[in-house]
């Protein structure tokens, strides 16, 4: 299931840049005019550099770190409340792992397909009881809003005009810069590390793998990129930074405190509505028992 997931996180977010690329049109690499991000996004924020950068003289450097804080301040709420729903639902199913966790065990050792079909069914049956989401909460409008901003911000930072003839502390923005590159990819290495504070030793585990994915992405995006767009990606790793302390430090505390008031005074019931009591998440053999008195009492009624 959480392989699932993962593809499923990465698949979306493709779509979405390959989408949103087809949103600005392009001729010979450079920018038509036409497409709603370009014409109602990109536009406006190419002005709003030129603004900064020429009408208040403070240069283009600064003026895409101005106009990528301002941006992301403006989207933040809708990355806390992303963060606060996904960070609920995996606080919820680690509290609830010792109940899911032999169902799950049935599901890898099943002998039969029939067996492996059954628990299955009995592990979606569980999650709808318990209410816990089979994607960790991640909704998909929050990710929608954001990402025509991020990508508009990518556009102005690349194509708005004096850009690429500007210079900041040294470094020309119209080519690539590895200072620029190896800071971007430190801040995003250093906020993936930080999701995984407070998480068990099998969840870092798990995580270990996908910790250096996006990273190496904007290393990637980045060593080909003009230095003005690997700035934005730096502007942008430091502000993931604050939101990301801001969910570990914070957001989970308080998550957590809140999960365990709910379990405490409303545990978690069997699957069975008929013989419904009320377990912890320690017992999770209640569950089990409860399956093999269903097939004991069918066993009986057919004798």
């Amino acid at each position: 299931m959480k392989q699932s997931k993962r593809l499923f996180l990465s698949g979306l977010a493709l779509s979405m840049l390959l989408f949103l690329s087809g949103c600005v049109q392009q001729k010979n690499g450079v920018p038509t005019g036409e497409g709603w991000v370009y014409k109602f996004l990109v536009e406006p924020m190419g002005h709003l550099i030129k603004f900064f950068a020429v009408n208040q003289g403070l240069g283009f450097g600064l003026a895409i770190i101005i106009v990528t804080l301002l941006v992301r301040t403006l989207i933040l709420p809708l990355g806390i409340y992303q963060s606060y729903k996904a960070s609920y639902q995996s606080e919820k199913m680690r509290y609830l792992k010792p109940i899911l966790d032999p169902i799950q065990e049935r599901m890898r050792n099943a002998a039969t397909q029939e067996e492996q079909l059954a628990a299955q069914q009995e592990y979606m049956a569980a999650h709808k009881e318990l209410g816990v989401s089979m994607l960790g909460g991640m909704g998909c409008l929050p990710i929608l809003i954001q990402m025509p901003f991020f990508t508009a911000l990518f556009y102005a930072a690349k194509f708005t005009d004096g850009i690429a003839e500007a210079s900041f502390f040294g470094i020309n923005l119209g080519k690539s810069s590895l200072i620029l590159v190896a800071i971007a990819g430190v801040l995003y290495l250093f906020q993936s590390l930080l999701m995984t504070v407070g998480l068990d030793a099998e969840q870092k585990k798990q995580m270990r793998s996908m910790l250096f994915i996006n990273p190496i992405m904007i290393v990637m995006f980045s060593i080909s990129a003009p230095a003005g767009v690997t700035l934005y990606w730096v502007v942008g790793g430091l502000f993931g930074i604050i939101q990301q302390v801001l969910t570990t430090f914070i957001i989970k505390p308080k998550i957590r405190a809140q999960i365990e008031e709910e379990f405490a005074q409303n545990p978690p019931k069997t699957l069975t509505p008929s013989k419904a009591k009320d377990v912890t998440p320690t017992a999770s053999s209640a569950i089990i028992t409860s399956k093999k008195d269903r097939r004991n009492a069918g066993k009986q009624r057919s004798k």
